[in-house]
């Protein structure tokens, strides 16, 4: 496998799978698998670049770490595949929020 490291603020995504997502809503109402054709807004975590600089040459460490799920803005990432595999990079300012 290529190892990827994200440059900068940016982060290595990779998209949750309907599996790793619930299917249904809170109401227990199923969701069929043509409703689930958007694009992913949550995502996993498995590298970050090193940080921001600053005007100043000051590095500002990312706040996100590796192994964290974040939700992410829907069309902010960019899509790439490496070795058959799809992953999504994304500036840590199209992080919206970290899930725990």
């Amino acid at each position: 496998m290529t190892k990827i490291k994200p440059l900068g603020d940016r982060l290595l995504l990779e998209a949750l799978s309907k599996e790793e997502l619930e299917g249904r809503t809170k109401s227990g109402i199923v969701i069929p698998d043509t409703a689930e054709k958007e694009r992913p807004e949550q995502g996993k975590v498995i590298a970050v670049g090193e940080g921001r600089r600053t005007d100043q040459g000051t590095l500002i460490p990312l706040a996100i770490k590796a192994g964290q799920r974040v939700l992410f803005s829907k069309y902010g990432p960019t899509e790439i595949k490496v070795d058959d595999k799809e992953y999504l990079i994304a500036k840590e300012e199209d992080i919206l929020a970290i899930l725990e």
